[in-house]
């Protein structure tokens, strides 16, 4: 009797909610992140309840890097009206062996999503130095930062950036993605290390970095567009990298001797 009871009340609660149009809501969006970061995807709540409160939010006024940056409380109470929120990025501040390493955290939206506050989810993660470390002491600075130790492992580099690429592709990841074809290819996670006053050549695990970008980005797209602007390179996280950097040198370059002439 109590059984029938039970299942008559919970038919009649439905029943009542389908004729009313009142059905429950979840209380927040559930999010989960889509590589070994931790970060990327997860939405503005759940970094927040992962990190506390940060410390300032910060927008950007140009394509360049020029931000102002304002207090998380001015933000709240003022500032997010007039800027997008998505245009906000949260700012946390470490001091780790010496080193100011600060963390921003770019958004974007759901683009389908019309409601009034739209449900902000990360989309890169912005790693600053200061001062500059080299390139070898990234990993005890940035726990996030684990990059791969196989010597093939997708690598490429410029005069002032290292792009290095980690495990599989996600399917999920197009989300954050800005490419305009990006449902056309996979997106892998990705860690591109800036120097901003340049790399040396041949690359050491001595030169020295001002930023790390966390972000996905597709191997497929820079094998096919971008292949003149990114060189690919031994991963300087491998063995191989170290070994081959300590073998045999090429001989030096004889320099033309100049003749000396008499007063």
């Amino acid at each position: 009797m109590l059984l029938r009871l039970s299942i008559h009340t919970i038919c009649s609660a439905l029943l009542l909610l389908s004729t009313t149009g009142i059905w429950l809501q979840p209380s927040a969006v559930l999010a989960a992140a889509y590589f070994e970061d931790g970060y990327l995807g997860l939405t503005q709540t759940e970094l927040h309840q992962k990190l506390g409160m940060p410390q300032a939010v910060r927008d950007r006024k140009s394509a360049l890097r020029f931000f102002t940056y304002y207090a998380i409380t001015d933000w709240e109470k003022y500032f997010r009206k007039l800027v997008s929120p998505e245009n906000g990025e949260d700012v946390y501040t470490f001091t780790r062996d010496g080193i100011d390493v600060r963390y921003s955290f770019s958004y974007t939206v759901d683009p389908t999503d019309e409601s009034e506050n739209r449900t902000l989810f990360v989309r890169l993660v912005d790693i600053e130095f200061s001062p500059g470390v080299p390139l070898a002491q990234i990993p005890a600075l940035v726990p996030e930062f684990r990059p791969s130790e196989d010597p093939a492992s997708p690598s490429f580099r410029s005069n002032i950036w290292v792009l290095l690429f980690k495990g599989a592709a996600s399917p999920e990841a197009r989300f954050i993605v800005k490419e305009a074809t990006k449902d056309k290819l996979e997106w892998t996670l990705a860690f591109q290390l800036f120097s901003l006053h340049g790399l040396p050549d041949p690359l050491t695990t001595k030169a020295l970095v001002d930023r790390v970008e966390i972000g996905t980005q597709s191997v497929d797209l820079v094998k096919q567009r971008q292949r003149h602007t990114h060189d690919p390179i031994l991963n300087p996280y491998s063995q191989e990298f170290s070994q081959h950097r300590l073998g045999p040198q090429p001989p030096t370059a004889k320099k033309i001797p100049v003749p000396k002439y008499a007063d």
